[in-house]
């Protein structure tokens, strides 16, 4: 019997891959000038970088308690096993929630096989995750296979990342308000990454152009064997930027451009990154 990937919304596929290796999706909800949206569902990522641009700060909030639940008693009637691989519990509610609905789904369905995952990732590095345990479950690997390589992966995924603009991480708790506004005075750029999924500062970079050749060294100091992985790049709308980051990785370590994927950060990580972020994602250790 193949087993069925969940994922949530901010692992930031695309709908291609979630057709294409069968990956069920549940969404988080975006809040934005009164009205509620479904991540990668009901509201574009671009809509969302306008109203930022513009001043406006939407916020996000979990997925429902109800939608994981509907899920799960669906898999639990069938006896179909589920593997739903989290966004990190560190960043939202929505792995506890999932976890609160596993017990109440499981009280009536003792035998359910029904699994979730904490990652402790984010956007595109926790989407290289799902896509790994997808291909996995479309090959027909076993539970046991797909728990474990995605454990692997998720522990094994590095981030780094930086954002346009430090009023956005203000505004969303990440730095203070004195930090925002000198980081913004003197053009500082800063480069964080993910510790045991909470998202990290690492260091402060003095103007635009110097980050990108730092997120390489970076890149470089902490991975390894990049032809023999998937690179991932998410972006707060700044194609160009990611294009650019991308060509860099190809030359500077051979990867073929066929083997990094770019995708927008979506409407739910990008309501705390703001425009302008750029992301990178890769293993430490690759197990192929």
């Amino acid at each position: 019997m193949t087993i069925q990937i969940l994922a949530d919304s901010a692992s930031d596929l695309s709908f291609k891959h979630y057709n294409e290796f069968n990956i069920e999706m549940v969404s988080l909800t975006v809040h934005l000038d009164g009205k509620e949206y479904e991540d990668g569902k009901t509201i574009e990522p671009k809509t969302v970088y306008s109203a930022m641009r513009d001043g406006k700060s939407p916020k996000t909030s979990q997925v429902s308690p109800q939608t994981f639940k509907s899920v799960f008693t669906t898999y639990a009637k069938a006896n179909k096993p589920l593997v739903y691989i989290a966004f990190s519990s560190a960043l939202s509610g929505t792995y506890q929630t999932a976890k609160m609905m596993e017990q109440e789904v499981k009280e009536e369905y003792p035998d359910a096989p029904i699994h979730i995952i904490d990652t402790k990732c984010a956007s595109i590095g926790y989407g290289l995750v799902v896509l790994h345990a997808a291909k996995l479950a479309q090959n027909g690997a076993s539970l046991e296979e797909i728990i474990e390589d995605a454990t692997y992966q998720a522990e094994h995924m590095e981030h780094i990342f930086t954002v346009d603009d430090l009023e956005y991480l203000y505004r969303g708790g990440r730095v203070s308000k004195t930090a925002a506004f000198v980081g913004t005075l003197l053009k500082i750029k800063p480069l964080l990454h993910v510790e045991d999924g909470k998202l990290i500062p690492l260091e402060k970079i003095r103007g635009s152009k110097k980050v990108l050749g730092r997120m390489l060294e970076l890149m470089e100091e902490r991975g390894t064997d990049f032809k023999n992985q998937t690179i991932g790049i998410s972006h707060g709308d700044v194609q160009d930027t990611a294009e650019k980051l991308a060509s860099m990785i190809s030359e500077k370590f051979g990867v073929a451009k066929e083997n990094i994927l770019i995708e927008m950060v979506g409407s739910a990580v990008g309501s705390h990154a703001g425009p302008g972020t750029i992301a990178l994602f890769f293993s430490n250790k690759p197990n192929q």
